[in-house]
């Protein structure tokens, strides 16, 4: 029979190495994202104004083992299909000529229309969602609730005023804008 003997504090400290590890892998995919975010969203700024489109989001993330540089154009009267293949095909051409390559890892491209249940990310999204059905998702809970679906009454640079129903009843809350962790359009059942 084999007897291990094992240091404790060796390996508490190789645990804790390895969290930190770990840690700064998370992190450092957090900052890549980021920093290809900010990177790309002028570039797709570009092309997308050029032919009368809203630039609506760009995403960089990563799902399982892939990257996705994912971005949402939108227009009045929405987007189509070929309108999303016109912008993929110049800006896959502009990233593929730029030097240094500004994703240097493989990616998918995806550009496409943000759809039905379209995020409320800048001031003039809050604006045009006035009257509309919207989902908001709250960092703490507020009158018992982090979620609240219902139509957006009202949009001030502090707050967002909602009817929603609560069961069978009719109810006002007010919104801290600090506290909407997530902000959508939504589509009513």
């Amino acid at each position: 029979m084999v007897v291990y003997e094992c240091n404790l504090k060796l390996v508490n400290e190789w645990a804790a190495m390895l969290t930190l590890f770990i840690g700064l892998i998370w992190i450092g995919g957090a900052i890549v994202s980021n920093n290809v975010v900010e990177t790309i969203q002028p570039i797709a700024n570009t092309i997308v104004t050029a032919h009368q489109f809203e630039l609506v989001d760009v995403e960089f993330v990563r799902e399982g083992q892939s990257w996705y540089l994912r971005i949402y154009i939108d227009k009045p009267g929405g987007i189509n299909i070929e309108e999303c293949a016109m912008v993929s095909d110049e800006l896959s051409e502009k990233l593929d000529t730029m030097d240094p390559d500004p994703i240097p890892q493989a990616y998918f491209l995806e550009v496409s229309s943000p759809g039905a249940e379209r995020p409320l990310k800048k001031e003039a999204d809050y604006q045009n969602a006035v009257g509309k059905y919207v989902h908001i998702g709250l960092y703490q809970k507020q009158d018992g609730k982090k979620v609240f679906e219902g139509d957006l009454k009202e949009v001030t640079p502090d707050t967002l005023t909602l009817d929603y129903l609560d069961k069978t009843r009719h109810k006002t809350v007010t919104i801290d804008r600090k506290q909407i962790s997530q902000a959508r359009l939504a589509v009513k059942f």
